[in-house]
């Protein structure tokens, strides 16, 4: 089986979040009383990206003073699972890291983290499906806190309509070109390196695959989609695309520039996640949120599904804090809800998801978005696909042959699978 989910991952968070109805709201972070038992003394390290370190600083001092600990909150902008391995093995991480579920299996692997002990009744309160995402092996190895999947985000002033395939975005964005009112068709990023996290939806509905599933639904290390027929004939499609056909990907749009080319007016559309939306805002963009379209005839553009968690460090110096923390203070509302307006993707504590439900009408349109989302594979071999896959990509967009690229890349990836 390939990874196919009909829409059930995202609309059974949805549904979930609407249903439960846990109330809450404002309610202050509570610490039990065992961590202060405990006589924790020291100080509680974490590490998280710029934007959720800066959310959380003022929860973590609060923590820490109730606790009689300093709590130091670290950004680390880049390579941060590379970064964060590296560090617990040399006995220099954090003692909590905040990240992707698609982490999980590499670090459990490489023995950088421990299981979370929640409780039932903390864990009632999470979407089921989130939670799924954070549970490897039978246990769960983090805390979600949110959800996040590639949309199409477009500037309603230059396209007031959602187009219904990449095609009659392309036709639109090129005439956009044309007019001298965008300086793109397309703002997806690719870079030098490729990027298949963004590539995916296009990749997908062109009928490719990187891993298949089991009969559990578990996804298969054995079935690499990478390489087969369906794939090259994908990235057959993907090539139309690229810089020696119609222009829409370029390696020149990248990570770095992507957002800020739309942002600033010069692009219509935006393949990219809830974390562009405050650049969107600080521009004043009008935009509306929408799936990212599919090839004409084509599967539908799936986007990967990912979840952001809070990790305890197996080897950090302050474990039970670290426990105590995620477990007991990152699940409160406030926390939650700082995180989610740090940036904007939707909390999985039901509580939070109430709380902010109805002032951002994006949320609906998230999860409409994301209905067709595959969980991203959180399987080790997972890690050996990125980098071959991407400058496959980025090879194609260039003007490669498709069958030769991916050919190269699943023989590279095959043999780093165990």
């Amino acid at each position: 089986m390939r990874i196919r989910t009909s829409g059930v991952v995202l609309t059974a968070i949805a549904l979930t979040l609407v249903a439960s109805g846990c109330g809450g709201g404002g309610e202050e972070p509570k610490t039990s009383a065992s961590a202060k038992a405990d006589g924790a003394t020291g100080k509680l390290v974490i590490w998280g990206d710029d934007k959720r370190a800066a959310a959380l600083k003022p929860f973590a001092e609060k923590f820490g003073s109730e606790n009689g600990v300093t709590v130091e909150v670290q950004a680390i902008s880049k390579d941060q699972q590379t970064t964060f391995v590296t560090a617990s093995q040399q006995g220099s991480g954090p003692d909590v890291m905040i990240g992707a579920h698609d982490w999980i299996g590499n670090l459990v692997q490489n023995g950088a983290i421990d299981p979370v002990q929640l409780t039932t009744e903390q864990q009632a309160g999470l979407a089921p499906n989130a939670l799924k995402a954070v549970t490897f092996n039978g246990q769960v190895f983090g805390v979600p806190y949110a959800t996040e999947s590639l949309a199409l985000i477009r500037n309603t002033k230059l396209a007031p309509e959602a187009p219904a395939t990449i095609e009659d975005l392309v036709k639109s964005g090129k005439k956009l070109k044309a007019d001298k009112k965008a300086s793109e068709i397309l703002c997806l990023q690719v870079g030098q390196n490729g990027d298949a996290y963004h590539s995916y939806p296009l990749f997908s509905s062109g009928g490719g695959y990187l891993f298949g599933t089991n009969a559990a639904g578990d996804y298969d290390k054995n079935d690499l989609g990478v390489g087969k027929p369906e794939s090259i004939a994908a990235f057959e499609k993907i090539r139309k695309l690229g810089e020696k056909g119609e222009g829409a990907l370029k390696r020149s749009i990248t990570g770095e520039n992507s957002i800020a080319t739309f942002a600033a007016g010069k692009c219509a559309y935006l393949v990219s996640g809830p974390w562009a939306i405050t650049d969107a805002k600080k521009a004043n963009i009008a935009y509306d949120i929408s799936p990212v379209p599919a090839f004409a005839g084509g599967e539908p553009a799936q986007p990967f599904l990912g979840v952001q968690s809070f990790y305890v460090a197996a080897k950090g110096k302050n474990k039970a804090l670290a426990q105590e923390f995620v477990t007991n203070y990152v699940t409160t509302p406030d926390v939650a809800v700082a995180l989610y307006q740090a940036e904007p993707r939707p909390p999985v504590l039901t509580a939070a998801f109430d709380q902010v439900k109805g002032t951002d009408p994006d949320l609906a349109k998230w999860i409409e978005a994301a209905k067709n989302a595959a969980p991203l594979p959180a399987i080790p071999e997972m890690a050996t696909v990125w980098d071959p896959f991407g400058k496959a990509e980025a090879a194609v967009i260039g003007g490669a042959d498709p069958k030769t690229a991916l050919t190269a890349a699943a023989k590279t990836i095959s043999g780093q699978i165990k």
